[in-house]
Parts: structure tokens; sequence; C-alpha cells
């Protein structure tokens, strides 16, 4: 007896090949602003340097923060502004010099003389997107066309009854509020292989992926820190099920590389285990039959 075809195997099998056969670097498909410049002090204006860098970067991505301005907290007060109750802070690393007597054989000699010890020392900053009273400024976004909505997959992502916003440079979903943030429709520029239009929906489809992983719905494990395994092995399941979806929905015909390359960057984090995407593909496609349920059901009901 034939078996019956499986589409999603199908597609994770295309997605496979595409990887082994090597894949380009990932890039947002939306124009990205104030998010990809170098974190700096809001007081001072003065860039952060090292590992702060890295450190503001990346928890500015995983929690969706849309400014790159950083201050401590009495630093933010001393600008008019108010940290949000519960709003935690990042910490930074900044070195400070202790003077010492001379006779101290630790200690460093500086050019003219003088013997110091430098040391670290710990602080807390939190971005403008914690405060309020402080207007975040956004550039504004280029001028362009704004490609055509599909109504049958609006309806699909509305049935959901998903809490999403529009605006920033950003597109993630925050476990904490149950929203999902997307960047407006005319950010959207797409990629060199895919349309303004497959990427805003994959997109959404994507972050919709995350928000059914939710503890009150499909209860997957989330990750506790950006780019570790719990967190690597979560995008990948977002991934494939954006894929799967993109596909059922009639958006795209086929997996197209820019799935193949984001879900690369993660199996990297994986250590190259090409069974994680197998494992990811099967939570996939609960998550995707999840999703679709919302609007089947409200046909059923419409019958």
């Amino acid at each position: 007896m034939k078996s019956r075809f499986d589409l999603h195997q199908e597609i994770t099998d295309r997605i496979v090949a595409a990887i082994e056969a090597g894949v380009g670097e990932f890039k947002m498909p939306w124009h990205r602003a104030a998010s990809t410049k170098l974190p700096i002090n809001a007081t001072t204006g003065r860039a952060y340097r090292g590992v702060n860098i890295l450190s503001l970067w990346i928890t500015a991505q995983s929690l969706g923060y849309e400014s790159h301005e950083w201050a401590t907290f009495k630093q933010w007060q001393e600008r008019g502004a108010t940290v949000r109750k519960g709003e935690k802070g990042t910490p930074i690393i900044f070195y400070k010099e202790l003077h010492i007597e001379s006779g101290d054989s630790t200690a460093i000699d500086d050019p003219e003389g003088e013997r110091k010890i430098p040391f670290a020392r710990a602080s807390w900053v939190f971005n403008a997107s914690q405060v309020d009273g402080y207007l975040i400024e956004t550039p504004a976004l280029p001028e362009r066309l704004l490609f055509e909505r599909i109504a049958s997959v609006d309806r699909v992502i509305a049935a959901t009854g998903a809490h999403i916003d529009f605006g920033g440079s950003r597109a993630c979903y925050n476990h904490l509020t149950d929203r999902i943030s997307i960047p407006e429709e005319r950010a959207f520029i797409g990629t060199a292989t895919s349309t303004a239009q497959e990427a805003f929906y994959a997109t959404i489809l994507h972050e919709l992926s995350h928000w059914v992983g939710a503890e009150c719905r499909l209860n997957r494990e989330k990750g506790k820190r950006f780019a570790d395994r719990a967190y690597a092995f979560e995008e990948l399941i977002a991934e494939t099920a954006a894929v799967f979806l993109c596909v059922e929905l009639g958006i795209t015909n086929e997996p197209r590389p820019d799935h193949a390359q984001y879900i690369a960057q993660y199996l990297t984090i994986l250590k190259n285990d090409k069974k994680a995407i197998f494992a990811a593909a099967a939570a996939a496609s609960a998550a995707t039959d999840f999703i679709l349920a919302f609007s089947r059901n409200e046909q059923e009901a419409a019958a």
C-alpha cells in the first residue's frame, strides 16, 4: 500500500538538503535602524565598548528593545525619566583605577610615576524602551510601495486572537506580556530570494509559532539565555513551523533559501546536529496544526 505523502517531511528534507549544500548569511528582511547601531549611554552620549557592546546587543535582540540608548537607574532619573516597575537591568563592566602607595609591587607603573591597580566594577543599565518619560527617536522609514495583503492568510492570523503590535524595528514574541511585535508593512524590503510580502507573512508566522509554545498553549521549553541550546531549539521549531505554514497557506510554493539560512545558524549552535531539525519539525507540525485549528474551527462553526 502506498504511504500517504507527508508534506512536512518533504519540506524538512529540502531544508536539510539546502543546509548541507551550503547557505549564505541570514539577513533580516526588513529595514533595521536603531537596533543595529552601537549602544550608547543616553546621558553622556558615549558608545559602550568591548564586551559591553555584545551584552547590550544580545539583550536588545532577545527582549525586542527598540532603542540603542542605555543608562543607569540614577542617570535616567537625572534625565527626568522613570524606569518602569519590574524592569530588569542589564549588567555591564567598567574599569576604575585604585591608586596606592608606590611600595606595592602588584601595582602597574604609570608613565608619570604614579602607581595604580585597575579593577573591574559591575553596573546595571536599562534600555530607553524600559523607561517612561523619554522619547525614543525612530528614524523614518524609506518610502516604498506596499505589497498586496493576502486576505485568506490575514483571516488565519486574526483567528488565533494573538495580540500583535505593528511598529518598531524588531520582530519578537514577549512571553511576559504574551504579545507579538512586528515591524510595520513598509519596513519590509524582502531579500534577494524573497519578496516583501513573503518576508512579512513568514515573520508573523514565525512569531506566532513562538506564541503557541507558551505555557498556556503547547507549553514548549524555552531557553533562559540568548543563544543557549534550548533557545536555539525553540528557534528551529518556530522557523520550521513558519516554513510549513507558508506552504500550507499558499504564501510560497516551496521553502525559500532564507528559511534554510536562518535555520542553519541555530543548527551551528546545536553543534551541527542534523537530527535536531527532524525533532524540531515534529514540534513544528504540532504548532502548525494548533495555529490552523483556530480558523478551521471558525469555518466549521459558520457552516
